[in-house]
Parts: C-alpha cells; structure tokens; sequence
C-alpha cells in the first residue's frame, strides 16, 4: 500500500477510533465487523447496506472513519465515493475508507478528486488481512491516505499506454473520424456528418490506418482493428 501524510501537529486522540462500515453484502458487513472486533483501538458503531442508512448513522454517531463499498443501493454506482465527496463538504474531518473489487484507476482518481487527505482506496481482498485495513482506518482518521498498491499499478500501466498510445499520431480531424468508424458508420455517412466529400474520408483513413500499424489486412478488417485499438485506449485513459 502506498500511505502520505500523518498525525497533525499538537492532535492528541483519547478512546478508541470510531467506525461505521458500510456494504450492500451481510456477510461483507459481518466479514468487516469481525476483522475490526478484535482490533486494538477501534470500535464498530454501526453497519450499513445502502448510502441512506450510512448517512443517517453519521448524522447519528459521527464516527472517526467510514469504511464504505464503492457500489451500495440505491444506484450501485458509485455511492461510496459520493459518500465521501458529501463528508468533504460537510464533515471533512471524518475519514473514509472505500472498499472495491474493482481496480480500474478511473475510481482511485474520483475519490481523491477533492484531495487526498483522509482518504484510502483499497481493495475488498484486503479484508482478509486485519493489519492492512486497520493501519488505512488509523491513516485517514489523522487525515493520511492510502491507495492500494494494485490500484496505483494500474493507474501508472494506464498513464503509460495513454502517453505511448498509437491514437497521440493521429492529426484531430483523423482522430475525428476514427470515433465514427468506432461507432460503425460508413465513409458515406462519416462524409455527410461532417460535411466532406466521401474522398476526403477515405484519404484521411487510409492516414489512419498505417499509423496504428494496420497495414497488412483487408479494408474490413483494418476498419474492425481501428475501432478495437480506439475503444480500447478509451477504457484506460485517465478522466
């Protein structure tokens, strides 16, 4: 786990960490009460299944730290993040500590988007090892943060391919008119949404083509492999 930040000067803490957990999942929520019970220091106040109940036992409790699913009812988005971006506003000096199966950096970078201090992203497999969760309880509850070594894995692996990404070598227009071949339009159609001549769409997708190495297959096929290649580098380019 990657952790930044610390104690602030002069904050002295007295009885245990208070901490709500919060899953849509009753044996996640069990799971997660069980690994605290026998910490040292910190004290389960509440469990929650949905983002309305959690909010209630905050106003009710106002605990140290809350450690919350990224996805709960009523959306199964991403409650757990807009738990935390709603504590930023009205109670920043609680912490929060999201639990996700999902290592897509898209959602590490959402939760820090207001900053980092009193936040942690870490994975559910992490439940499983009592000293993880807890030292991220006790980091954002004197406003450190921790993100989980995988999730930073994949948002360096992200960054990576999005800055050696073949599409950097397509010109705007090129860019342009491969989201439409992504979108399966013909070079007809292509041609009549952005007002050109069907010959100057066909020139630019013959540019296309060899700068994303697509130079030995039939017309189709290369059409298919440009919009995989695009709509791939969609999934992993930072928001």
């Amino acid at each position: 786990m990657h952790v930044h930040g610390g104690v602030e000067d002069g904050m002295v803490r007295t009885g245990p960490l208070r901490v709500i957990v919060a899953d849509d999942s009753y044996l996640v929520r069990q799971a997660l009460e069980h690994v605290l019970a026998d910490a040292e220091g910190i004290e389960v106040v509440a469990a929650c299944g949905d983002r309305d109940t959690v909010l209630l036992a905050i106003a009710a409790h106002h605990p140290d730290v809350v450690v919350s699913d990224i996805r709960m009812p009523p959306t199964e988005t991403d409650e757990g993040i807009m738990i935390a971006a709603r504590l930023r506003e009205t109670d920043p000096e609680i912490g929060v500590v999201i639990l996700s199966q999902f290592t897509d950096p898209h959602y590490g970078l959402a939760l820090l988007e207001s900053g980092s201090d009193g936040r942690a992203y870490l994975l559910k497999e992490r439940i499983r090892y009592r000293g993880q969760l807890v030292a991220a309880i006790e980091s954002v509850a004197e406003g450190g943060s921790v993100i989980d070594a995988k999730v930073v894995e994949a948002l360096v692996t992200a960054r990576h391919r999005s800055e050696h990404s073949p599409l950097n070598q397509l010109t705007a227009r090129e860019l342009e008119i491969l989201t439409f071949v992504a979108r399966g339009h013909s070079n007809q159609a292509i041609a009549d949404e952005l007002v050109l001549t069907k010959r100057a769409v066909e020139k630019h997708i013959n540019a296309i083509f060899p700068k994303l190495g697509l130079t030995d297959a039939g017309d189709v096929a290369r059409r298919v492999k440009a919009a995989l290649i695009y709509l791939s580098e969609q999934q992993v380019a930072p928001s």
